[in-house]
């Protein structure tokens, strides 16, 4: 059975779920893996066969996606073009992790594509939602990439097709301990408006892993460390907690570790706050920005937030054998 496995390459939570869910897959096929995006820092130990410009959502340096810088890097099309071309009929199965070259690709073509997805889980009827709608970001997240049927992953396990978080290896083979220190990732804010902020607060110790500097230095109670899968992970296993953006996969982790975990929503990022409201459940403490203004309730985060453990078992392999079953073609005679 050939397989094309297509991963989202904005951030780097589908990359690095990437990791596990790639040799399930390869228990059933021949697999080739398709990547679209550029603003992803996390590498894959497998081969990438088509690895194309797609469409990003660019970080911006104040807490949001940069709406002008997004429009300027959009190859519209060079994204029609790709879509056009992408082979999905060579395969018998499309698996895909939010990306919208292959997703359009089928539609095109009206072949099945399948989701395994954190996003189709946010879209979930019995989904965790923020207090305040957003109708425009719902239809932008619903339409980004359309699929044919849905498997997705959460804070916990609401419906039958939602899942709890892939952890992925490098995690569960940790043994965490807590050293003192805070594990930082805001890849949406800037160095300089970073240590602004955390520098108020001189009791901690700040490691944070930065999107926009490639060098690293200190500035008083703040390290400003370049991004490195191993040495973040390291980072957040030994830490007190984590403060991170409303992405998913970093809050899941810490949880899994025992962490105590505050989180960021991105501005105008409608997913980021519908996974804002899902840590929330789970314990976590959530702010809108990193601003004065929630200074208080940094403060008492630090003080007197309390440390989150879950249990997520390992069902990937379970989740793709489900898929497989469900969606594989007849073996031919």
């Amino acid at each position: 059975m050939k397989i094309l496995f297509a991963i989202q390459g904005t951030g780097n939570g589908h990359l690095s779920r990437a990791r596990d869910v790639y040799p399930e897959l390869a228990k059933y096929g021949e697999v080739d893996v398709l990547i679209s995006g550029i603003q992803a820092d996390v590498s894959v130990p497998f081969p990438v066969k088509y690895k194309l410009y797609g469409m990003s959502f660019i970080f911006g340096k104040r807490g949001g996606v940069d709406i002008i810088e997004t429009a300027k890097r959009l190859k519209l099309f060079k994204l029609l073009k790709d879509i056009r071309s992408l082979p999905v009929e060579d395969y018998d199965l499309v698996i895909n992790d939010f990306e919208p070259v292959s997703s359009w690709a089928c539609k095109r073509k009206k072949l099945p594509c399948i989701s395994v997805s954190h996003q189709c889980a946010v879209l979930n009827k019995n989904a965790p939602l923020p207090a305040s709608g957003d109708p425009m970001g719902k239809l932008v997240l619903k339409r980004y990439a359309p699929v044919t049927a849905e498997y997705g992953f959460h804070f916990k396990s609401f419906d039958t097709n939602v899942f709890t978080p892939v952890i992925r290896q490098e995690i569960r083979q940790l043994n965490p301990v807590d050293n003192g220190h805070y594990t930082v990732y805001l890849p949406a804010y800037d160095d300089e408006k970073i240590v602004k902020h955390l520098s108020q607060f001189p009791n901690a110790q700040w490691e944070v892993f930065s999107k926009h500097n490639k060098e690293p230095f200190v500035a008083g109670n703040v390290s400003i460390k370049k991004i490195d899968n191993r040495a973040f992970i390291e980072s957040m296993a030994s830490s007190t907690g984590l403060l991170c953006g409303a992405g998913f996969e970093g809050p899941a982790e810490a949880m899994f570790l025992g962490k105590k975990v505050l989180v960021i929503p991105m501005q105008t990022q409608y997913e980021q706050h519908c996974n804002a409201a899902g840590a929330a459940t789970m314990g976590a403490t959530v702010i809108n920005s990193l601003s004065e203004k929630h200074y208080g309730t940094i403060k008492e985060w630090l003080e007197n937030g309390k440390k989150i453990k879950v249990d997520y078992p390992d069902i990937t392999s379970e989740v793709i054998k489900k898929i497989i079953e469900n969606h594989a073609p007849p073996k031919r005679q």
